[in-house]
């Protein structure tokens, strides 16, 4: 068992933080930490925006900079170079949402692209992701997974979206970089769970590539694990998924409460923690036939999967076992866990600034309804602060 608690070290997990650098965080999660500020700001924000007001500046100088790498890739190359040294690895976010049109789902696809041959050469970055609605509309996929007939139309704007994810999956299987899709909401994720299956069954056949995302806060999901299993042992291919606690619980309980159905979601955090934590256990147990990308900034289910794979016999270092967290967060984890030679990678979203504005919004607003998750962030800045006055 692991015989000691190691994310309580500050002076590791902010290692790369300059002084001024921690006092903006301890500032933006305090700012995070007071809901009705949250709420203010983001109107606020969201106007400035909409009116074309001039904030780019201020928002690049504070939350942008805290959570984002950079505005392209070549602007996140010092943050991605700084993090490797420590023994974390990258994961770059193209985090641009709500575009509705070919133009900009074939610009999304060609920016994942750039980014996975920028990323061929560099160890840091063994990994590239998207999500399913960076290349195509989410009403299109909505209609797809509903069963309903798509017009001639449809079907040639879904043909896209799907020669898109393939082109991606293909270049990842080309040059060894996981691909992982993210989740979205419920009612676009079976569109988007049939064609990532298709995927990889078709690039998975020697190792897995092509990655899903289970959000564990829903009540199927692990069901839907086993299945896959099932399907992918019968069917002789690879299965790769990203767990996740999810990110869009008040939406998703409003729709169904809206629409009349009962809500998808656990009813707690903890019936989520524990479907997470038999997730992680069942893919640990299965690793031969499939390979774990843990999303969570959770020190218990952390703690559980260095534990199991102790348990079980895995080095720190499987290749087929990584932790991941978000850039900006949970730095108490990431930088403790890659000190220990495990594989650990952080998120980093990049972007101009004006179109990662959603991504940070929501970032802010999980941040707050997350209990306890801004508190530690504090509590560890806090300590950190007072460990380096006292040197």
């Amino acid at each position: 068992m692991i015989s000691e608690p190691i994310f309580d070290n500050t002076e590791i997990a902010f290692s790369l933080k300059s002084d001024s650098e921690l006092e903006r965080a301890y500032f933006l999660f305090k700012m995070i930490s007071i809901e009705p500020l949250v709420k203010i700001g983001t109107a606020a924000t969201n106007f400035a925006i909409k009116a074309h007001l001039p904030i780019e500046g201020l928002i690049r100088s504070t939350v942008f900079d805290h959570f984002c790498g950079g505005v392209n890739e070549e602007d996140c190359l010092p943050v991605i170079d700084k993090m490797y040294e420590k023994g974390v690895s990258s994961v770059l976010d193209f985090s641009v949402e709500g575009k509705e049109n070919d133009k900009e789902f074939d610009s999304a696809m060609t920016t994942t692209l750039k980014i996975m041959e920028f990323a061929k050469e560099k160890e840091s970055m063994p990994i590239a992701v998207f999500k399913p609605t960076g290349f195509g509309r989410l009403k299109l996929f909505e209609k797809v997974g509903s069963g309903v007939a798509l017009t001639n139309e449809e079907q040639v704007e879904w043909q896209k979206v799907v020669n898109r994810v393939d082109t991606i999956c293909k270049r990842g299987k080309e040059l060894g970089i996981w691909v992982l899709i993210d989740a979205e909401e419920s009612w676009m994720q079976d569109a988007a769970d049939n064609l990532v299956r298709e995927m990889m069954q078709k690039y998975n056949t020697e190792k897995p590539i092509v990655f899903n995302t289970l959000q564990m806060y829903r009540t199927d999901r692990l069901d839907f694990l086993k299945k896959e299993h099932q399907l992918a042992k019968e069917k002789g291919y690879y299965l790769g998924f990203k767990l996740v606690r999810g990110a869009y619980l008040e939406k998703e309980n409003e729709r169904a409460k809206e629409k009349g159905y009962p809500t998808p979601m656990c009813k707690s955090k903890l019936e989520t923690d524990t479907y997470y934590n038999d997730a992680v256990t069942y893919m640990l147990d299965n690793i031969d036939d499939m390979s774990i990308f843990s999303g969570s900034h959770n020190e218990e289910s952390s703690y559980l999967m260095m534990e199991h794979m102790e348990k079980i016999g895995l080095k720190p270092n499987d290749a087929r076992i990584w932790f991941g967290q978000l850039y900006g967060m949970s730095d108490h984890i990431s930088f403790n866990l890659g000190v220990k030679g495990y594989n650990v990678a952080k998120y980093i979203p990049f972007g101009p600034v004006r179109d990662v504005m959603p991504y940070l919004i929501r970032r802010a607003e999980e941040n707050t309804s997350v209990a306890g998750q801004t508190g530690r962030e504090l509590t560890l800045l806090s300590k950190e602060k007072k460990r380096r006055k006292l040197q």
